[in-house]
């Protein structure tokens, strides 16, 4: 390949820096109160996140600099370890359960989550995979039907734990690169029943989703049980009005909301920075799938271009289930929210694969 190397996209890592930025803030101001109570240390997580930030930006930066198509050599052995660490999951006395879900694995005073790293594993190689087999995606047997397949086996893996909305997030990427590559309409219309009557079993056969489902459609009749969350987070999103009631001052983190600053982070942030700030981080976040859709869009091959848009795509689906949920559109989920909720894992594999995202962008046409 003949290399024409630009700079990375500024608009990209401003929105990336920004977003960032507001997540530490936020992270701080919703964690204070209980990070006081629990550890004696009003900036515990903020002091975490800002430790997991400086090792994912690094990330981001060397992963920035290297050619994105080394790494199409080396998807297989990726994968291969991230199925490994996914299944060691599922090992007692490995795998650490949390809030009901076998998902970690601990690592001194830390703990790392393997389904996040497969989020960007299975990206890798499915863009491999795809760019490979072009030519045949319009064939359901030679080129869909293999896809899908390769997406079930980690699927299954993170089922296992149950983590259902890592899993949900997972395949709605990898469906979108198969689209884009070639996959036909009818193709997803086979599978759509299957997959609605599976997802119709998956929340069948756990009672919490259950509740979930219910609480959802009518939070009021469980305020103290199943609702609660959901109940809360309205509560937050409510007084924020327009301009909000000011850094520091949400009232939801005095222990209404449970752990503020992961999955209903963006509550609090609506609390206190109102529907403006709001506004402004998904403005951030907008910018962020424009500049991601533009590097996919000018990518010099096949590969580059679907690794982009898995990048952007699994970012800007937790985003909109994440916002979905808090604001009650949607069932409880689970999901954090990308570069702004607390969590290791999620803000260290996040980087780095926006790292990948601006490498694609510096071998772009335009």
């Amino acid at each position: 390949m003949e290399e024409k190397i630009k700079k990375p996209d500024l608009w990209l890592i401003v929105a990336i820096i920004g977003i960032l930025t507001i997540g530490i803030i936020m992270v701080y101001s919703s964690s204070s109160i209980w990070s006081e109570y629990k550890f004696d240390d009003p900036y515990f997580f903020a002091k975490r996140q800002i430790l997991f930030a400086t090792v994912g930006l690094v990330a981001m930066f060397v992963l920035s600099r290297i050619p994105y198509y080394v790494w199409h050599g080396h998807a297989k052995l990726i994968l291969i370890i991230c199925l490994v660490f996914l299944a060691a999951v599922l090992i007692p006395g490995v795998g650490m359960v949390r809030g009901g879900a076998r998902s970690w694995i601990g690592v001194g005073m830390f703990s790392i989550q393997p389904s996040e790293f497969m989020k960007l594993g299975l990206i890798l190689f499915l863009a491999k995979f795809l760019s490979e087999r072009q030519k045949r995606m319009n064939s359901f047997q030679e080129g869909f039907l293999p896809g899908l397949a390769l997406i079930l086996v980690p699927f299954a893996l993170i089922m296992l734990q149950p983590d259902l909305g890592t899993g949900v997030v997972m395949v709605g990427t990898c469906l979108v690169m198969m689209f884009t590559a070639g996959a036909r309409i009818s193709h997803f219309m086979w599978i759509a029943g299957a997959g609605m009557a599976g997802m119709v079993g998956l929340i069948a056969s756990a009672p919490y989703r259950i509740k979930r489902i219910t609480a959802f459609l009518h939070p009021w009749e469980d305020p103290l049980g199943s609702g609660f969350q959901i109940i809360q987070s309205l509560y937050a999103i409510g007084p924020g009005g327009l301009l909000g009631l000011g850094l520091g001052k949400s009232m939801q983190k005095f222990f209404y909301l449970p752990e503020p600053q992961t999955d209903f982070i963006f509550a609090v942030l609506a609390e206190e920075l109102g529907f403006l700030g709001g506004l402004v981080l998904l403005g951030l976040f907008f910018i962020l799938l424009w500049r991601g859709i533009r590097a996919s869009l000018y990518a010099p091959d096949l590969f580059g271009s679907l690794l982009a848009l898995g990048i952007v795509g699994m970012v800007s689906i937790q985003v909109m289930i994440n916002v979905s949920v808090v604001t009650g559109l949607i069932p409880v989920t689970g999901i954090t929210l990308p570069l702004v909720s607390y969590g290791g894992s999620s803000l260290t594999l996040t980087l780095a694969s926006l790292g990948l995202l601006l490498s694609v962008s510096r071998f772009s046409s335009k």
